[in-house]
């Protein structure tokens, strides 16, 4: 079997015939006849010219494939085919929505591996659009906003930044990642790697209808040997913008780690530390648009104190019809310490009924040492309720229901 080739594709549903992409592509690639813009494989080299000026998005579609798919073919479509929703191409059956920075997509890989398998976006979740900017062709966006969300005294610095795209389009939804350029270059001459962060923010904005959205960053300092500090070089460049900064940004990337548009969903989102970012998203999306929805978000949210946990103060204010939360402490003095998957187990009746409803989604996200821990705690809940954890993970899978980022 050859290997899977890159292709552009152009979305005739979504399209609306402007002609901004062929007069925009630098190499004649993009082209039209009287039902479809179409993109020739022979010649696009991914210059990404032709993504950011179009008003709708079509154009915005790269895919993995054993075999390209001809003008003819592209031409005589009504829809795109249909493709798989995972990070990376297989088969001759179609195939998957890729991040097309290979770094990207190499963090992204590396991020889902607790996912198993193949990995599916919610049936019921947006389109995303993906790789509109790269590490090559950055958009800038501007800091306007730098606050720090633990105590002062605690042990942890995690910050809440805002970036603001001013009057430039990017696009994401909730449980997408954007990809921050860093300046400069390593000691090898190369330049540093990139880091991609979760979005905190639902796809209208920090504020309501702004172009803007928010990063959950926490700054990275850890202890050599000799005592030393060797700080992470991403946070503390991140950690340390000030208002009026300007930052380099990629992306956005993930087409599957998505919140589904379905007020009926019930949403089990299990996380420690900056893991809760994505599910800020999540909070503020089904808040602001789907305030009355039957079903329920879930929050197990673990941390070493709630001086340490990011955003304790606005999690007081969700009102409990929209979120049953569960914040969980290890460091508590007297208190012994606990975990999120040992309050998932004081739980077990409620998420085993959750188990068994076709409308249940799970999102695992922060540090991976959390991953064996909370399979564990499921695999107990379930043989304390006669359900078979493994099958009903794999079907979950399989609906694009079960989804895990960690790092």
């Amino acid at each position: 079997m050859t290997a899977p080739v890159k292709q552009h594709l152009i979305d005739p549903a979504v399209c609306i015939r402007c002609n901004t992409c062929e007069a925009t592509c630098p190499v004649g690639a993009v082209t039209h006849d009287s039902n479809n813009y179409v993109v020739d494989i022979d010649k696009c080299n991914f210059c990404m010219d032709c993504v950011s000026p179009c008003p709708t998005g079509s154009i915005n579609h790269f895919v993995m494939v054993q075999k390209p798919f001809s003008l003819d073919e592209q031409f005589s479509w009504t829809d795109l085919p249909e493709v798989g929703a995972g990070e990376s191409g297989y088969g001759d059956a179609g195939a998957a929505i890729e991040a097309v920075d290979e770094e990207a997509a190499a963090l992204l890989a590396d991020a889902h591996k607790g996912s198993g398998g193949k990995v599916r976006a919610p049936a019921s979740s947006a389109k995303p659009r993906i790789n509109l900017f790269s590490r090559s062709n950055p958009i800038e966006a501007t800091v306007t906003g730098n606050f720090r969300l633990t105590a002062e005294n605690a042990s942890s610095d995690i910050r809440h930044i805002i970036l603001d795209f001013g009057a430039n389009a990017f696009p994401v939804l909730e449980g997408q990642s954007i990809g921050i350029v860093l300046p400069g270059t390593a000691k090898n001459g190369r330049p540093h790697p990139m880091r991609l962060y979760s979005v905190a923010s639902p796809r209208d904005g920090e504020r309501p209808n702004t172009n803007n959205l928010s990063l959950t960053v926490k700054r990275v300092a850890e202890k050599n040997a000799d005592g030393s500090e060797q700080r992470g070089l991403a946070s503390n460049y991140v950690c340390d913008l000030k208002q009026g900064d300007k930052v380099k940004v990629a992306g956005p990337f993930g087409s599957t780690f998505l919140m589904p548009d379905d007020p009926a969903a019930d949403i089990i989102m299990i996380c420690t530390g900056t893991g809760s970012a994505p599910f800020r998203a999540f909070t503020e999306r089904r808040r602001r648009s789907m305030p009355s929805a039957h079903g329920r978000l879930y929050l197990f949210f673990g941390a070493r104190t709630p001086q340490e946990l990011p955003y304790f103060g606005p999690l007081q204010k969700v009102p409990k019809k929209l979120m049953d939360q569960e914040l969980v402490f290890s460091r508590i003095d007297p208190v012994k310490k606990e975990y999120v998957q040992d309050r998932m187990r004081t739980r077990a009746s409620d998420l085993a009924m959750l188990l068994k409803r076709g409308t249940t989604h799970i999102y695992v996200c922060g540090l991976r040492g959390m991953e064996e821990g909370v399979e564990k705690s499921f695999e107990f809940i379930c043989a304390q309720f006669g359900i078979h954890w493994h099958e009903t993970r794999a079907q979950m899978r399989d609906q694009g229901r079960y989804h895990v980022e960690t790092y």
